[in-house]
């Protein structure tokens, strides 16, 4: 445990034994859907989410529509100070094509996504359970069949 190892533990064990210890915010990444068709929409929406405290980098995507904000956050406040500049905001609502079993069901598509994209949906609404076939043929033949003997 070297010199730093034991100060930290020093350190902590002094904070921590006059009052509660506050748990600490982690490390997220939130991406935002952000309707800007401007520079200065943009910089608007970049200066607010700034402000936050806790936010190390807010990265902006004005093709795509996609806000990154990165630091030591939560997703409803990012999402809230983003609405608070006066545009159309959500949580970023797509997910990578190749991520997706069956993407052109009628609600994960969507035309307004950005390339490569497609809706996130949890269980698509469309898509049920498929009954598989089965032919009685194959199974009056197989060797699991007790029965299979008596047709042969």
């Amino acid at each position: 445990m070297g010199i730093g190892g034991t100060l930290e533990y020093l350190s902590d064990l002094m904070a921590s034994s006059g009052h509660k210890h506050k748990k600490r915010k982690q490390m997220q990444t939130v991406e935002l859907k952000v309707r800007m068709d401007c520079d200065g929409c943009e910089l608007k929406v970049k200066n607010a989410l700034s402000s936050l405290s806790g936010v190390k980098s807010v990265e902006i995507n004005r093709k795509q529509q996609k806000v990154t904000v990165t630091g030591f956050v939560e997703p409803h406040k990012v999402l809230k100070k983003a609405k608070s500049t006066g545009k159309r905001t959500e949580i970023w609502p797509y997910v990578p094509y190749n991520v997706v079993a069956q993407p052109y069901v009628a609600g994960t598509y969507d035309k307004k996504a950005p390339p490569g994209y497609v809706r996130k949906v949890d269980q698509p609404a469309a898509v049920s359970t498929v009954a598989r076939y089965e032919d009685p043929y194959t199974s009056m033949f197989s060797d699991d069949n007790p029965n299979a003997c008596s047709i042969m």
